[in-house]
């Protein structure tokens, strides 16, 4: 199936369960882009001090957001898996079967998180060569975007979602990078958004940051048909039913 059409579906799916996606997703991103935008805050001010010092109340935000963002992207695949059956689903009934798939997930995400950062953080060192590193980063991340999928759908250990993952990605993992390149359209014009509204306040920026990290996850549903529509498995439905 074309690029075109893997996104036109996508499209089609977001647009028509708009409403289920927000209510399943929007209380969890609304609760990480608050602890984001403090923790931001609180970086940003602890680098004007002479000795940063970071307490158990930072380390506790950040894995509260490991924690929120498991949830969230298992929340997502779930819903996207039970409605490409064909299945009909209510936005609580899939967060509450969603909380089994937070370990694993959680753990999948450090290991591939740590391959993927490897590579910009190796090149770094060697000052302008940072973007081969950013390039082979990105690469990395394309070749593992299907990890979540793995974890919940075919139902394997974060390591073999993994090693499952690159495997899968090897013949569309141009496709699968130029989906994930829509992100940086949608961070631009948050950003410019952001500074055009930034003497609103820190409700408005929550407002912003939430709306912006809402319509991010039609790369989900995108990267989510790409996956449906390559896997191959012996009921083969799922390379013909559309979400």
């Amino acid at each position: 199936m074309s690029l075109s059409a893997i996104l036109t579906e996508a499209y089609n799916f977001f647009r028509n369960h708009i409403a289920q996606l927000a209510s399943l997703t929007v209380p969890l991103l609304l609760i990480q882009v608050m602890i984001q935008v403090w923790l931001g805050t609180e970086l940003a001010a602890q680098a004007e001090v002479e000795i940063p010092q970071f307490g158990a109340i930072h380390g506790a935000a950040m894995m509260a957001l490991l924690l929120i963002f498991s949830l969230l992207i298992a929340a997502l695949t779930l819903y996207l898996e039970v409605r490409s059956r064909g299945h009909d689903v209510t936005p609580g009934l899939v967060l509450k079967n969603s909380f089994t798939f937070v370990p694993p997930l959680l753990l999948a995400g450090v290991f591939s998180g740590l391959a993927i950062l490897a590579p910009v953080m190796l090149f770094a060192v060697f000052g302008p060569f940072w973007i081969i590193g950013l390039s082979i980063s990105f690469y990395l991340f394309a070749r593992l975007a299907y990890v979540n999928f793995m974890v919940i759908v075919e139902r394997v250990s974060p390591l073999e979602a993994i090693k499952s993952s690159f495997k899968f990605s090897s013949p569309i993992v141009l496709k699968t990078m130029l989906i994930l390149m829509l992100y940086l359209p949608l961070s631009m014009v948050g950003g410019v958004v952001l500074q055009l509204t930034e003497f609103g306040g820190f409700p408005l920026r929550i407002i912003i940051d939430t709306l912006f990290a809402f319509l991010g996850l039609f790369v989900n549903v995108a990267l989510f048909r790409l996956y449906m529509v390559n896997r191959t498995t012996d009921d083969s439905e799922s390379d013909t039913t559309e979400i």
